[in-house]
């Protein structure tokens, strides 16, 4: 499994805009083939900044995601929008359980 975790940074002014695209494309990234989830957070002690959790079966199907029109489609609106460069971290996991 492969993690993904972004940290994006606006204005206050600016983050619903950026929380409405990425809550716009969840469901066609959520459909696409591997994925595992896919979740926006607005951060509770800080105005400014919004974090997305991707969890991807596999590799390709992140490599597939990032060459997507969806990924495309996101980033043409909020690269306008960050303060600062987005941060992406990405883990390889196994999933010990589900309780």
């Amino acid at each position: 499994m492969l993690i993904a975790v972004l940290d994006l940074r606006t204005t206050a002014t600016d983050r619903p805009a950026a929380l409405a695209q990425l809550d716009g494309e969840r469901n066609e990234i959520r459909a696409m083939r591997g994925n595992l989830d896919f979740r926006v957070y607005a951060a509770r002690d800080d105005e400014e900044a919004v974090a997305v959790i991707h969890e991807w079966a596999d590799e390709p199907s992140f490599a597939a995601y990032l060459s997507s029109h969806a990924f495309a489609r996101s980033g043409a609106v909020l690269r306008p929008l960050l303060t600062a460069p987005p941060v992406s971290r990405r883990f390889h996991a196994d999933l010990l359980e589900t309780v």
